[in-house]
């Protein structure tokens, strides 16, 4: 295992902890948590369909037409491939 491999698995660990955390503080009880290599956009449509998801729900990078054209939006994937309802969840804009 490569130092980028070790990294991202010690960062994906890091998530699940914070997720875990978050859920328990909210009486969040019933949530699992699993780690999946591979592309966002196909992983996130194949675990819609194996938990039997009614709801997936996405942050948005809010990156630029050209930029999401060159790198794929997985949000923009998932809404199109997904069989269930997308909701996608933007950063607020900050008012200067």
């Amino acid at each position: 295992m490569g130092v980028v491999d070790s990294d991202l698995k010690k960062n994906a660990q890091k998530v699940l902890e914070k997720g875990k955390q978050l859920c328990s503080t909210k009486g969040v009880d019933n949530a699992s948590f699993e780690t999946v290599e591979g592309d966002p956009r196909n992983v996130l449509v194949e675990g819609v369909e194996k938990h039997r998801a009614s709801l997936l729900v996405l942050g948005s990078h809010g990156y630029g037409a050209l930029k999401r054209a060159v790198l794929g939006s997985v949000s923009d994937y998932c809404a199109h491939h997904a069989h269930c309802s997308v909701m996608i969840v933007k950063k607020p804009k900050i008012k200067h």
